[in-house]
């Protein structure tokens, strides 16, 4: 008995100080950057009390919805960009497959594999600095059918984009536009140096002066401190990101992060629970590397965050959609439908 009463009171404070940090997000309050460190510093034997503090906030803006979004690798390597993260650019040596901009019939024959994987949204994603307005037409060309055929939303993520390209996709029919911060301000430098992060933040602000709605996120596990993380979740705060994917590095062979292994599934549930409290209303999105980092703690993964992608990524495979289907089943929650699904 002395022993429940011990544990009791051990852990009785930390969940009334995670509550509290649910209230505050659901009041509108952002956290300090004191709070915010003290999520993802939590002991594990914390993870739990976190986690429902995280999910009642989820909750109460998505109930036990989980969205789905489908990929489609559109333009393969061949960047110049020198991201240090990525398979696709000109520092990696990565043996991936190397093409142009796929053919019309092939992005829309994707878009049919997002129907049949329950996807609501499919992202339509092209490798370089930005794209060409020819290849921009040819994309366009492609996206004018998908919507006349299907009721997807299209998201675009086509690199670094003008006022105009913004605006041309969001006159053919683009529902959202992708463009991921990535890291923090102060970190950007060490991560990549052949654009800056102020290019990014352009971008995005682009997309949203068009009426796209703007999908921004980051990659967690790239040397950043915690400080930078909180960075990150704020920014994203700050630049009204409706869509925040979130990122955990896969550390590819070949490129000048592989080997950079310093996560772990229970930290990565704390780094959504603190997006969840920063973004409380916003989508958030287990993204790259859920299943190298989450591993067997994906399930949970899904109390703070509310969607994730189906199928795989864009040079590394994904866990198979069924799986993805039967986990949202166990866990009680349920796909959200799409618009013509509700109307049936």
């Amino acid at each position: 008995m002395k022993l429940l009463e011990q544990m009791h009171v051990a852990i009785e404070p930390s969940a009334n100080r995670w509550e509290a940090m649910a209230d505050k997000a659901l009041q509108g309050e952002v956290l300090t950057k004191e709070e915010a460190l003290q999520v993802l510093a939590a002991p594990d034997a914390e993870l739990l009390p976190l986690l429902q503090a995280a999910y009642r906030v989820r909750h109460r803006y998505f109930g036990n919805k989980v969205k789905l979004n489908m990929i489609i690798n559109a333009k393969s390597g061949l960047c110049p960009e020198d991201c240090g993260y990525c398979s696709q650019s000109i520092r990696s040596a990565a043996p991936i497959d190397k093409y142009p901009l796929l053919e019309k019939e092939t992005l829309i024959a994707g878009a049919r594999e997002a129907m049949q994987r329950k996807a609501g949204t499919y992202c339509i994603v092209t490798s370089g600095r930005g794209i060409t307005d020819r290849e921009l037409d040819q994309v366009i060309e492609a996206i004018r059918e998908i919507k006349r055929e299907m009721p997807l939303k299209i998201c675009a993520c086509l690199g670094l984009i003008t006022q105009e390209q913004a605006e041309k996709l969001k006159a053919a029919g683009v529902d959202r536009y992708n463009h991921n911060l990535n890291t923090s301000a102060g970190h950007y430098a060490q991560i990549t140096t052949t654009h800056t992060y102020e290019d990014r933040v352009r971008t995005v602000n682009h997309a949203k002066q068009a009426g796209l709605s703007p999908c921004s996120g980051c990659i967690v596990g790239m040397g950043e401190t915690h400080e930078d993380i909180y960075e990150m979740a704020l920014a994203l705060r700050h630049l009204d990101a409706d869509s925040i994917p979130v990122n955990f590095l896969n550390p590819i062979p070949g490129t000048p992060l592989e080997g950079k292994k310093e996560l772990n599934p229970r930290y990565c549930l704390k780094v959504l629970c603190l997006f969840r409290f920063i973004n409380p209303a916003k989508e958030i999105r287990i993204a790259g590397g859920r299943e190298v980092n989450l591993r067997s703690l994906q399930p949970l993964g899904l109390y703070p965050a509310n969607a994730i992608f189906v199928g795989d990524y864009l040079t590394t495979a994904g866990q198979e959609a069924a799986l993805d289907h039967q986990m949202i089943a166990d866990l009680g929650f349920e796909i959200e439908l799409r618009v013509e699904d509700t109307i049936q």
